[in-house]
């Protein structure tokens, strides 16, 4: 991932140090486009130069695949990078309509247990009807909602069939930027596009893929080579993904989002027989905050190891066979790194 650092680097170098957009946020250095392409036969993109915490990326996308908006499911995985957004949330839209002014350990503590409040809201604005049920850790409209009820269009059943069904269509597009909803979202996607393309395997690249290396032509004039490959259902693409980032936290969400991305295209492959292909990030509003500059500054000082390996045991055929997806459906082998880097995780929260 030596592309990773080059980008750290670059912003470094390059990067123009501006005001956050939002309150209660540091000051960034930022750059206005970064890519990182990564060939996913060369190994699964987990970061080496920190240790990274693969058990949260696995949590958080399948979380996100399932359509769900609340946090609990992370919070009782020990997953708690939403906590802090739930929580600004909770101030912001629940307690000024009558919720108690929670501190933020017994909050999470309410998300544990499943609690919830009738809330009321004499004016019936958004993003709550006059009198609603609140489950303590909901985040609104984000993600999960977006990639499978956007306008009541479920975005990862669209994909799939249409990589099964017409794979050389250009609509296979999982988009989160719906601004109608932004009153609804704790807070608008930063990773907001994601579009899935194919490309043809070869003959030989066929044959390499069912792990044969020499194929036995059979003497019969009707013999077809394609034909055998088509028979043993022997893929015939590869399948590339491009995900849009319009805001870029490059020290801390930057290598979480790449490896998400990537296992997102692993599964969204493996569902539709194909070859996972290239995996290409690229990134809008790339930054650092200046909070982080010395931990990065250690961080480029690494040399990286070998990328590891990252296999799904899970037979995938279907959405529902992705939704019945756990933790121990990922074998992650050959993984070495340096120690972790902390950096805390800003959420606009007042100190």
């Amino acid at each position: 991932m030596k592309q990773y650092l080059n980008l750290l680097q670059n912003i470094l170098d390059n990067g123009v140090e501006k005001e956050s957009g939002r309150a209660n946020m540091p000051n960034t250095i930022g750059i206005s486009h970064g890519v990182i392409q990564m060939d996913m036969a060369e190994g699964f993109p987990l970061l080496t130069t920190k240790k990274m915490y693969l058990k949260g990326i696995i949590h958080e996308l399948l979380w996100i695949l399932s359509g769900d908006t609340n946090i609990k499911y992370l919070v009782d995985n020990n997953v708690n990078i939403w906590n802090g957004d739930a929580y600004r949330w909770y101030l912001t839209k629940i307690v000024p309509n009558g919720a108690p002014n929670l501190i933020i350990e017994e909050f999470i503590e309410k998300i544990k247990a499943g609690d919830h409040i009738t809330i009321s809201d004499p004016t019936n604005s958004h993003p709550y009807d006059k009198y609603r049920e609140y489950y303590f850790g909901e985040l609104g409209k984000v993600y999960g909602y977006q990639w499978r009820n956007q306008n009541g269009v479920d975005q990862v059943k669209e994909v799939i069939d249409g990589l099964k069904n017409n794979p050389f269509s250009r609509y296979h597009i999982i988009d989160a930027w719906n601004k109608a909803d932004f009153k609804d979202m704790a807070l608008p996607p930063c990773h907001l596009l994601y579009q899935f393309i194919v490309r043809p395997l070869t003959e030989e690249e066929r044959i390499a893929s069912i792990g044969v290396d020499d194929l036995v032509i059979s003497d019969d004039p009707d013999f077809s080579i394609t034909n055998f490959l088509d028979s043993i259902d022997a893929p015939k693409f590869y399948l590339d993904l491009n995900m849009y980032q319009r805001s870029c936290d490059t020290f801390l969400g930057v290598p979480f989002n790449i490896a998400s991305m990537s296992l997102l295209l692993m599964i969204f492959a493996k569902v539709s027989n194909m070859i996972p292909g290239v995996s290409t990030w690229i990134g809008g509003d790339t930054h650092l905050y200046v909070d982080h500059i010395d931990v990065v500054k250690e961080q480029i000082l690494r040399d990286p190891y070998p990328l590891s390996k990252l296999i799904i045991t899970k037979e995938l055929n279907s959405l529902d066979d992705i939704l019945d997806l756990k933790l121990t459906d990922f074998v992650l082998s050959d993984y070495r790194s340096y120690d972790a880097l902390k950096g805390e995780l800003f959420t606009g929260l007042k100190k």
